[in-house]
């Protein structure tokens, strides 16, 4: 029998354990018992005989157990002691024929504690082996609104259907993302093939990222492997070599760089204010002529949305007339926009716009896999390195709408008709709350969405009793109607109080602007991996509300004057004291909400009827957009 493994474990065990000791950590593997909360419900639930991953194994039950070990699990005790002595005689069985012996360990948030079999994993640790054999108990904690307690419960509804522990998240919502990534429904159960072929692919990539981790970047492996999924799929990950999937990894990086951001965007609220000299609107001479590419996913014919970015495209075309070519490729489709946008590519465009939030993922490949051209995508609160998004502040229209509809209503009931659940949408719907409750504190809102199953806009108006209603932003010029805007309707009768304007021409010209003048480079510095998000509004002119001539001159004044303290920011919309539907502070007085308050919105004002719906009650065709941009709700079974 010989020491000398032993001692290269044991030098290893005093490295570790003399460092944690200068930076004031704990010097040995942690104690269950010590972690356990003293006051709670815990349960138990045996598991039987499961498969550990090596790395997950992080302490002892008891702390009679752990003093012969530093944190990493190597040996600290001297090599004249009967613990060496039994180590060694089982690093010379492991070599020999392996160690076959389960151990018998508790898990506790996914983290597993030994019972028996410590120096057993500590020589299987010092060998580098990846799972162990275990007999487990699993320990549940109470249920708490805490973060990890909320993953380590995503993880039981995984662990039910998948049986795998080796994978883990630092976020919300992670593993049902997951589950759903690789095609499965919610705890639907996994096959023994399909569990193999995961841990096939999700071993490969954790070999293939740790080993370009030279920065040694904190992001978990898990996180890593969700978004390489969110970029590529998992039929294209799972079935790729170790060298293309090393490749998508360097081309990815940045993303990665990116999860660990702890502000993940960076929000550019107006446009650089340097004023470009008269000569800048024409073709500087270190700039190649842009050829942009305009993705639509309907037509301006057959959709307002488009018909906006399309009369954007145009006036862009007439402000950069000589140093600019534009392209438009409509009906544009998830399936198709990869394939169209390796068409723009080819065509020359070296600046593409993708109009929808839909396109996002495609946009990324299309980044990483073109480094040379600019791609960017209408969307909001989507984080992304490699290209840049951008959306307009509505909420800052809706909230003088929501006012002008609370001053002219004689019932005291608005209908208030939504689109999609999304980021900014229900930032929208409570500004115009907001707006209602400022002039007229006794005004209900009425909630209705176009894409509910079964949307009745008309009947909901009639059942609702209201005379005045928010409806779409805008039409098509060929529909020939008036009910876009806020509108009065009492029969058959219609008549038109004002509507909101997304000025993308505004937003396009200033943003190519920035590319002529050489400001486009500086949102990048100082720290040059966090994503960008362009979200300007009235200040920068890509938002406006054109009011009705009819409405009566103290009420268009009154507007005006809104505006114009917003767009100076003398006057924010979400300042002040209000709560929402269920009675909590939502706003306090002299304060107003953060920009990252008002995207991510998840509940409704206290003034509105309604509710959000979830993803199963909205029509099939508008889901897309959801899932790409939808907000994460919890169950409504779970508010009570």
């Amino acid at each position: 029998m010989s020491l000398s493994e032993y001692m290269k474990a044991y030098k290893s065990g005093k490295k570790e354990y003399q460092t944690r000791l200068l930076k004031g950590l704990h010097p040995t593997v942690e104690v269950l018992d010590e972690l356990l909360p003293t006051r709670g419900t815990l349960s138990e639930v045996p598991l039987g005989l499961v498969q550990i991953p090596m790395d997950q194994i992080v302490g002892t039950k008891t702390k009679s157990r752990s003093s012969a070990f530093a944190h990493n699990f190597m040996p600290i005790l001297r090599e004249n002691t009967e613990f060496a002595y039994k180590w060694s005689r089982l690093s010379d069985s492991h070599e020999q024929e392996g160690i076959r012996e389960p151990i018998k360990a508790y898990e506790y948030m996914n983290r597993f504690y030994v019972e028996e079999g410590n120096k057993r994993v500590s020589v299987m640790k010092h060998y580098n082996v990846a799972y162990t054999p275990g007999t487990v108990v699993r320990i549940i904690p109470k249920k708490t609104e805490e973060t990890e307690n909320r993953i380590y419960f995503e993880f039981l509804d995984f662990y039910e259907a998948a049986h795998m522990n080796n994978i883990w998240f630092s976020k919300v919502g992670s593993f049902p993302k997951l589950q759903k990534m690789v095609g499965k429904q919610e705890k639907e159960p996994w096959t023994e093939e399909e569990r193999r072929d995961f841990n096939s692919a999700y071993t490969r990539f954790t070999t293939a990222f740790q080993s370009q981790n030279k920065n040694q970047l904190s992001v978990l492996p898990g996180d890593a492997f969700l978004a390489l999924l969110s970029l590529y799929g998992y039929a294209e990950i799972r079935d790729i070599g170790i060298s293309e999937l090393k490749k998508l990894i360097a081309d990815s990086w940045e993303e990665f760089e990116l999860l660990e951001e702890e502000k993940e965007i960076d929000l550019k609220m107006d446009p650089a204010k340097e004023k470009p000299s008269i000569f800048s609107r024409f073709l500087p001479l270190n700039e190649t002529k842009l050829k942009i590419a305009f993705l639509y996913d309907k037509t301006p014919a057959s959709s307002a949305w488009t018909y906006a970015h399309e009369l954007g495209r145009q006036h862009l075309e007439e402000c950069f007339a000589d140093a600019v070519e534009t392209l438009v490729f409509e009906n544009v489709t998830e399936q198709t926009v990869e394939e169209v946008m390796e068409e723009a590519i080819r065509a020359g465009c070296n600046l593409i716009f993708t109009t929808t939030p839909v396109f996002v993922t495609a946009s990324v490949k299309a980044a990483i896999a073109n480094p040379d051209v600019r791609i960017l995508s209408c969307s909001l609160n989507t984080s992304h390195r490699y290209i840049r998004t951008y959306y307009a502040r509505m909420y800052e229209a809706k909230f003088l709408m929501g006012a002008l509809a609370g001053l002219s209503t004689e019932k005291d009931r608005i209908v208030y008709l939504a689109d999609y659940p999304i980021y900014g949408e229900i930032a929208n719907i409570n500004a115009f709350a907001l707006g209602v409750r400022m002039v007229n504190p006794k005004a209900k809102v009425y909630l209705e969405w176009f894409t509910r199953k079964g949307a009745d806009p008309d009947g909901y108006i009639r059942q609702s009793e209201a005379d005045y209603v928010s409806g779409k932003d805008m039409v098509i010029p060929e529909a020939n109607s008036r009910m876009f805007g806020v509108y009065r309707k009492e029969g058959t009768d219609f008549a038109n109080l004002a509507m909101p304007v997304w000025h993308w021409g505004r937003f396009y010209e200033q943003l190519i602007q920035t590319i002529f003048d050489g400001t486009w480079k500086y949102d990048d510095a100082p720290e040059g991996t966090k994503a960008i998000n362009y979200w300007w509004g009235m200040s920068a002119e890509v938002v406006d509300v054109i009011c009705s001539g009819s409405l009566p001159e103290g009420t268009r004044q009154l507007t005006e004057l809104l505006k114009e303290t917003i767009r100076l920011g003398i006057f924010h919309p979400f300042t002040g004291t209000f709560y929402d539907q269920e009675g909590v502070l939502r706003g306090r007085e002299g304060d107003s909400l953060s920009p990252e308050e008002i995207i991510t919105m998840d509940w409704l004002a206290e003034n509105i009827e309604g509710e959000i719906p979830d993803l199963e009650e909205l029509e099939e065709s508008f889901r897309p957009v959801v899932l790409q941009q939808g907000l994460p709700r919890k169950k409504k079974e779970d508010k009570s």
